[in-house]
């Protein structure tokens, strides 16, 4: 591209950013809305024939939805991590693996989080939902301490505990699905304080809804800007949902799960429209990793791509995705390249808050958002869930065109009929790697070296490899958190003097 033409695009980027802050400089807010498991097929929008999704698919009609969007991980403790801070998980520490109710480990209290750069440009904070990432001792490692300035929500996964509480209705009736034994109850918290252990589950969406409302009302009528972070338990397996969405669905437990989400994804639009602050508020939704598919019909979709949760193929880090500000993004649907890692660099440019001063990831999207230009991400990097600085990047996507270097099969991508995707399937290197055209061959099926290994493509995988090098020759592994291990001490319990642990941790 010129430079005449780069510039002239960069110049109405800058105007389009100077716009929406308006004559008075009143900076925008933003809700986040983030999915748990959630495959890139699982929404009506995304093409599946029997997701009811009226909501999601009206922000997609009336937003701007992506196709080539991709969270930094498969699994959800090191995807989250990323989200917040712009910075692959690999930086922080949040490797291998995801957090527990014990673990010693947490997101590092010096990482700078979206949320503390927003807080320090006068916004007001609050997430509802799910945290996993980390408690520590005293709850040292929750939101509170990382930016946000209220928490409702669970401290990790809903089946990392008993199923205690996981019911359906009527009430006596057992939802599908198995959860972690030996530990305590999964609690609800209010900012650092259990509230409920265990949590009842088929009554939480309702507080959560509640909770957003109320926190939403209270920013308009103090004219504040605000973050909100909602990120649903919904759709994890085991999934639950409250009366009104239960047999609902024609995807079963799966479908009423989405369901609600979906409704409480209305709840939020609708507040905002009856606080007179829709067209000042950029919606963002996507989910934390693709479908676990072992679940089989309980798992989630990932439509025509590769395997799912847990693996570097498409299916486990191409993610479904909507930007939605009415007046602002024009309806549409782009091709671009972005990632879950560009949420902090585009929020901070549309408040015009200071980036942090450490090395990010992620680029600003307002580009693609106002469409003034193209995504500046050209490349995209996949690291496994126990990912290593002698591997590296076990993929690398540069335009339309995917590497893999190695490839490795999870137990949470089982039960499909691609033998690749599979938890019992190792680690294999591929030398050279595996080619792929994603515009034509989205499944990554057909290896581009097999078929036409012409001048072309060599020169394709000669620069992959120099994008491929050159990013890893700058990336520093932190310390790993997760192998700080755990302490059963640190598991959360409302009456911590209690007998018999972990039994004994209930409260209401």
């Amino acid at each position: 591209m010129a430079a005449w033409l780069r510039g002239l695009l960069w110049l109405l980027a800058l105007l389009a950013l100077l716009a929406l802050r308006g004559a008075a400089g009143a900076p925008p807010s933003f809700v986040v809305l983030l999915a748990d498991d959630l495959g890139f097929g699982d929404l009506g929008c995304y093409g599946h024939p029997s997701s009811d999704t009226p909501n999601l698919d009206r922000m997609a009609a009336q937003g701007l939805r992506f196709t080539n969007f991709y969270s930094s991980s498969p699994v959800c403790s090191p995807s989250r991590a990323a989200l917040l801070t712009g910075r692959f998980q690999m930086r922080s520490g949040v490797y291998p693996g995801v957090f527990y109710p014990g673990s010693r480990g947490g997101l590092p209290l010096s990482e700078v989080t979206i949320a503390e750069v927003l807080k320090a440009q006068g916004y007001a904070t609050a997430i509802v939902g799910k945290w996993h990432l980390g408690l520590g001792v005293n709850g040292s490692f929750l939101p509170i301490h990382q930016g946000f300035d209220h928490f409702l929500g669970v401290p990790y996964s809903h089946d990392q505990g008993p199923c205690q509480n996981l019911t359906c209705f009527p009430p006596d009736t057992k939802c599908f699905g198995t959860c972690d034994q030996g530990s305590v109850p999964v609690p609800l918290l209010w900012n650092q304080t259990i509230v409920q252990q265990p949590v009842s589950f088929p009554e939480l969406v309702p507080l959560y809804n509640k909770f957003s409302q109320d926190f939403i009302a209270d920013c308009a009528r103090r004219g504040l800007p605000f973050l909100l972070y909602y990120a649903s338990h919904h759709t994890h397996y085991p999934q639950f949902a409250s009366q009104p969405f239960v047999g609902r669905s024609r995807r079963g437990p799966f479908g009423d799960a989405l369901l609600e989400f979906d409704a409480s994804v209305g709840h939020l639009l609708q507040t905002l429209q009856d606080n007179g602050i829709a067209n000042s508020t950029l919606v963002f939704f996507t989910s934390d990793n693709g479908p676990s598919t072992m679940r089989m019909a309980r798992g989630g979709s990932a439509g025509l791509l590769r395997c799912g949760k847990g693996t570097t193929y498409d299916g486990g880090m191409r993610e479904p995705a909507v930007a939605y500000w009415p007046g602002h993004v024009a309806p549409g649907v782009t091709h671009e390249l972005g990632s879950t890692l560009d949420i902090l660099p585009t929020l901070a440019a549309l408040a015009g808050a200071t980036l942090p001063k450490v090395a990010l990831d992620g680029y600003d999207l307002s580009p693609v958002l106002f469409g003034s230009g193209q995504s500046p991400r050209r490349t995209m990097f996949f690291y496994p869930p126990s990912p290593s600085a002698l591997q590296g990047s076990f993929a690398v996507r540069l335009g339309r065109h995917k590497a893999h270097y190695f490839t490795q099969g999870s137990f949470h991508s089982d039960t499909t009929p691609d033998q690749a995707c599979h938890g019992l399937t190792p680690l294999t290197p591929h030398v050279p790697p595996l080619l792929f055209d994603l515009d034509s061959d989205p499944a990554e099926n057909y290896d581009l070296l097999q078929s036409a290994a012409g001048p072309e493509v060599l020169q394709v995988l000669q620069e992959i490899k120099q994008q491929k090098v050159l990013f890893e020759q700058h990336l520093q592994f932190g310390e790993s958190q997760m192998r700080k291990g755990r302490d059963p001490a640190l598991e959360p319990c409302c009456v911590p003097s209690c007998t018999p642990k972990p039994a004994c941790c209930r409260c209401s």
